[in-house]
C-alpha cells in the first residue's frame, strides 16, 4: 500500500458515508495480567449511538494514521503457517456473524498468548465493505463517480487500553453542592491505539490477502512479537533502521571524513528522485534506490574512486544483500543537527554546502554562508571580514 491507498480508506470512516458500509463491530474486553477474556459483544455498527460511532470511527482512523515505514507498515504472510492469521481473517471475511466472532477470538487468543499488560484492553474488530469510484463524474456527461466502484470487503482491528478515572470535585446543579466524582468505570483510551491493523492490504483499487497492514503503538517500534506471533508475517524494517543501513553505506563508501558539499549534493541528488517521483502522476510507488542508483549518486556528488564493486561490498557488508532497495524518501533526514558546546544548529540536508568547518587563528571554527543580515535582540551585528 501506498500513502495514497491509506489516505483514500482512511477519508471514507464518516458518518452516513455510502462508500464504507460497516456491518459489524466485535469488542472484547481483556483482564490485566491473566490475558482472560472478561466479556465480548457483538452488535450492528448502526445500533451504536451515534456518539459512540463518532468516537470509534476516530479510533479506526487513528490505526490508519501515520507514515508508511514509521509507524504504518505494509506485511507479508509466512506460508506454511499452522492456524495461520491469514486464514482465520480470510475466513472471516464471508462467514456469518457467530463464525466470525470466533475467528476474531482465536486472534485475541494469540495475542494475550505473548503478551501481558499492566491494565485492561479492549479490542476491537470491525467488518465492513469499501468502494472506491473507478473514475471521477464527469460534469458534462454525469458518467462515473460512484455509479461505478471498486468494492472489496474488510476487516480492521485497534488494541486500546482502558484507564482507571481520575478523582475529581464535581457541582451538583441540582442539588447545589460540591460533591467527590466516585465513577468507578474504566475508560477505553480510544486516542492511541496500542496497536491495529487492517486485512486484507489495498494496492492499486485490488485486494491483496497476501499482505496486512500493520499499525504500531509508536513510531519505528513495531512490535515484533506481534508481527510475527499474532499476524505471523515476515519481519520489518523502520524507516529508521532503513537510514540506518543507508549511513553506513555512505561511511563505508567515502570514508570516515567528507567534504559538507559532497554530502549535501548526495542528499540532493536523491531528493530530485523523490520529487521527480511526486511529479509523475503515473507514479504512485515510492521510489527505490538500488546499488546501482547508489554508484550514480555518489558518483555526480563529486565522491571520488567510486566503482561498482566498492558499493556492492559496501551492500554486502551492512545489510547481506547486494540486491537490498532502499526507498529514497526514508535516507534523507529532514535536518541535520550539528551540535557543539557553544551552539547547536539545525540545517536542511541539501543546505549542508553552505557550512564550513575550518581552522581560523589556530582555532576550531563553524563557518555558515548566509545572504542576509544577522539581527541579535534587535542588534544587526557588525561585519568582519577574515
Amino acid at each position: 500500500m501506498n500513502k495514497n491507498d491509506i489516505a483514500n480508506i482512511r477519508k471514507q470512516f464518516k458518518l452516513n458515508n455510502d462508500l464504507m458500509k460497516i456491518r459489524e463491530i466485535f469488542n472484547v474486553y481483556v483482564k490485566k495480567e491473566s490475558g482472560e477474556i472478561y466479556h465480548h459483544i457483538s452488535q450492528p455498527f448502526e445500533m451504536l449511538e451515534q456518539e459512540a460511532q463518532e468516537l470509534f470511527l476516530q479510533n479506526f482512523k487513528k490505526v490508519l494514521t501515520g507514515n508508511l515505514d514509521t509507524k504504518l507498515f505494509e506485511l507479508k504472510f509466512r506460508y506454511e503457517v499452522e492456524d495461520s492469521t491469514q486464514n482465520i481473517l480470510f475466513q472471516g471475511l464471508h462467514v456469518g456473524s457467530s463464525d466470525w466472532q470466533e475467528n476474531m477470538l482465536q486472534i485475541v487468543d494469540k495475542m494475550f498468548a505473548h503478551t501481558v499488560y499492566e491494565f485492561d484492553t479492549v479490542v476491537t474488530f470491525i467488518r465492513g465493505e469499501y468502494q472506491k469510484a473507478t473514475r471521477k463524474r464527469d460534469p458534462e456527461s454525469e458518467v462515473g463517480g460512484n455509479d461505478e466502484v471498486y468494492s472489496s470487503h474488510f476487516i480492521l482491528c485497534s488494541v486500546n487500553k482502558t484507564d482507571q478515572p481520575k478523582k475529581a470535585l464535581l457541582f451538583d446543579y441540582i442539588e447545589k453542592e460540591f460533591k467527590a466524582n466516585n465513577a468507578v468505570d474504566p475508560i477505553i483510551n480510544l486516542a492511541a491505539p496500542l496497536s491495529g491493523f487492517l486485512f486484507p492490504a489495498f494496492n492499486d483499487n485490488s485486494a491483496d490477502v497476501n499482505h496486512i497492514l500493520y499499525c504500531a503503538g509508536k513510531a519505528n517500534q513495531p512490535d515484533e512479537t506481534f508481527v510475527e506471533e499474532v499476524l505471523n508475517c515476515e519481519e520489518t524494517i523502520t524507516a529508521a533502521e532503513d537510514k540506518d543501513c543507508f549511513e553506513l553505506i555512505l561511511n563505508k563508501v567515502i570514508g570516515d571524513v567528507v567534504d559538507s558539499t559532497v554530502i549535501s549534493n548526495v542528499y540532493e541528488e536523491i531528493d530530485k528522485i523523490v520529487q521527480e517521483s511526486k511529479e509523475d502522476k503515473e507514479e504512485s510507488e515510492e521510489p527505490l534506490l538500488d546499488y546501482k542508483d547508489v554508484e550514480r549518486i555518489l558518483t555526480v556528488s563529486g565522491v571520488e574512486d567510486v566503482n561498482t564493486a566498492k558499493v556492492e561490498h559496501a551492500f554486502k557488508t551492512v545489510v547481506a544483500d547486494e540486491k537490498h532497495e532502499f526507498k529514497a524518501g526514508s535516507v534523507v533526514p529532514k535536518t541535520i543537527k550539528i551540535e557543539t558546546k557553544v551552539a547547536n544548529v539545525s540545517i536542511s540536508p541539501t543546505d549542508l554546502k553552505y557550512v564550513k568547518y575550518i581552522t581560523y587563528d589556530g582555532k576550531r571554527c563553524l563557518l555558515l554562508e548566509i545572504d542576509e543580515d544577522v539581527v541579535v535582540e534587535g542588534f544587526r551585528l557588525e561585519s568582519e571580514t577574515l
